[in-house]
């Protein structure tokens, strides 16, 4: 039986390119500090981890001192062109992909996070594709705008996913989850393969 993934209902999303100076604004804070990201999949130095529609890099500047790699992963090639001009952590690399078809090895990638943008790829393909690059150990945080918001911030309700069928979706595929929480916009979880 096929999974009740919201994309198929939803289709392809991307932020659009014109409000890309928006993604550097520290509001976001207000939704996710880097202290509530990192504990969340718990990054060693000798990690190689993957920012998840890394936008404009905001997130993954705060994460690239505590991997040894990270690979800033946006479908759109502006993304990370944008990204490049405003300048890389020594340890980042900018990948331009799509969550369902990611250029690295089985088992390559120690983590993954996604910060507001799993709304944006979380379908059945993608995410069997995020088990296959991780580790036997592999470990994914993710915090996004949640179905159970107000939708005043964020993506339109609809292109959202409430937190129960997060889990439910990377259950299925071979995820436990090890830290779930649903807030007022947002939702956290922590899962590990």
């Amino acid at each position: 039986m096929p999974l009740p993934f919201l994309r198929e209902d939803m289709g392809f999303h991307t932020y659009p390119m014109e409000r890309a100076d928006n993604l550097e604004d520290s509001w976001r804070y207000e939704f996710c500090s880097v202290e509530e990201l990192l504990a969340l999949f718990d990054p060693a130095p000798g990690d190689a981890i993957a920012d998840l529609g890394s936008g404009t890099g905001f997130y993954t500047d705060d994460i690239a001192p505590y991997a040894e790699r990270v690979y800033a992963i946006d479908v759109q090639e502006a993304m990370g062109d944008y990204y490049r001009e405003k300048g890389l952590p020594e340890t980042v690399e900018t990948v331009t992909a799509e969550i369902a078809d990611l250029p690295f090895a089985e088992g390559a990638l120690d983590a993954a996070f996604s910060t507001m943008t799993y709304h944006e790829f979380a379908d059945e393909d993608s995410l069997a594709e995020l088990v296959r690059v991780l580790g036997p150990d592999g470990r994914v945080g993710i915090v996004d705008w949640s179905a159970a918001g107000t939708g005043e911030e964020g993506p339109s309700l609809d292109e959202r996913f409430d937190l129960d069928r997060a889990v439910s979706d990377l259950e299925a595929q071979g995820f436990e989850i090890t830290h779930s929480s649903a807030r007022r916009e947002t939702f956290v979880l922590a899962a590990e393969l």
